[in-house]
């Protein structure tokens, strides 16, 4: 299992240093990669979601457990191999920063990135789900993805930089407007990227509360409970779907995530007050418009 965006020649400035990335993998490993090394100004990251597996850098022997992210920098040579009974999952981003060793005056966020050669540790920063935004970008390609990339490879090296200083997420007590307003793109960007697979636990996990303090959230903010909002985000995506012509009704219901076509049917019925079939041909029915509107 590979998914690769190889030269994509993404190229973007970070505190006045020039970045290219032309590279960027997941791969669930199944074979050993031998010992290799990068020129000046190269930089792979490394972030390990799930499995295990060895690597070998500079001579020295490091086990790999899931959360493990490593760095390896210009000429440190690393070779990994994969424990086959359960063999590690990664995402790989590689980064050139060209003329690097020529800039003066570097921001101190840049200078501890590019003077770190080595590093490996657990992620304390989020990581995982940084990596799970940015190959949906590059997968789905939505309006404005490449300025939306741009900006998830610059939080990238941020997390980076404060994991080699092991710092944590801070934890703030929040007023209740405050926590409104730093929660509300998670829940919104939950419903609207993840509709297929969502779950109550798994949001409160991403924002550090309770299932009750989650329930309650939404309660307040948008005055539904958290069904209400994976209906209307589901009911929403289907209404869409049930448009491109080429898809079936049972395509749908597994793009959406229910068990089966006739409970997607149900479910859309109970929404709607109509069958998926019967809304595909009245929506059908309107003529598309003309170049002038009309």
């Amino acid at each position: 299992m590979k998914t690769q965006y190889a030269n994509i020649d993404l190229h973007f400035s970070l505190d006045g240093v020039f970045v290219h990335t032309p590279n960027i993998i997941f791969e669930r490993f199944t074979r050993v990669i031998p010992s290799h090394s990068h020129g000046n100004g190269c930089y792979e990251i490394h972030y390990i979601p799930a499995g295990y597996g060895r690597l070998k850098a500079d001579g020295i022997y490091y086990d790999i457990s899931p959360n493990t992210l490593f760095v390896t920098g210009p000429h440190v040579v690393h070779a990994q191999s994969p424990v086959l009974s359960d063999p590690m999952q990664e995402y790989c981003v590689y980064f050139r920063f060209p003329g690097s060793s020529r800039a003066r005056g570097r921001s101190p966020l840049m200078d501890a990135f590019l003077s770190t050669r080595f590093w490996i540790g657990q992620d304390m920063q989020g990581i995982h789900f940084l990596m799970k935004q940015l190959f949906g970008e590059l997968e789905h390609q939505y309006t404005g993805y490449q300025n939306q990339v741009e900006l998830l490879l610059s939080q990238l090296i941020i997390y980076l930089v404060r994991d080699y200083g092991q710092e944590k997420k801070p934890e703030y007590s929040f007023a209740e407007n405050d926590l409104y307003n730093s929660k509300s793109v998670i829940i919104e960007e939950y419903f609207l990227y993840e509709y297929r697979n969502l779950s109550l636990d798994a949001l409160a996990e991403r924002l550090k509360l309770s299932a009750r303090q989650t329930q309650r959230l939404l309660q307040d903010y948008y005055g539904k409970t958290f069904q209400q909002k994976k209906t209307e985000a589901r009911m929403s995506a289907a209404s869409i779907l049930l448009g491109e012509k080429h898809r079936t009704i049972a395509s749908i219901a597994e793009e959406l995530g229910y068990s089966s076509p006739e409970h997607f049917s149900s479910a859309f019925k109970n929404y709607y007050h109509a069958s998926p079939g019967s809304y595909r041909k009245e929506q059908m029915e309107f003529p598309p418009l003309d170049e002038e509107g009309l």
